[in-house]
């Protein structure tokens, strides 16, 4: 993926229907740190999206934590999408 600017407050987040409450907190990070979680994403085929906002607050809570309710609506937009890209990939592989 290629950046106009460099990344600077990143976030992974995982959420597990049925196992996860809320989505969960997995990384967090600041500069150097944030860049790495960005290329491991990009290496695992990890969808990435871009919202500096959602990750700058993200970043004032620890890892492991749930999402509080009032990140629910930013946090949902970012599954929405994640779920569209997947299905566009299934639908191009045939599955």
């Amino acid at each position: 993926m290629d950046r106009q600017e460099p990344v600077t407050e990143a976030a992974a987040l995982r959420y597990l229907p049925g196992q996860d409450d809320a989505p969960v907190i997995l990384a967090l990070g600041r500069g150097e740190t944030a860049a790495r979680i960005v290329e491991r994403a990009e290496e695992y085929g990890i969808p990435i999206v871009e919202d500096a906002e959602t990750a700058g607050v993200l970043n004032r809570f620890g890892v492991g934590d749930c999402i509080p309710p009032e990140l629910y609506a930013a946090v949902a937009k970012i599954l929405a999408f994640i779920s569209r890209m997947d299905e566009e990939f299934a639908n191009r592989v045939g599955l």
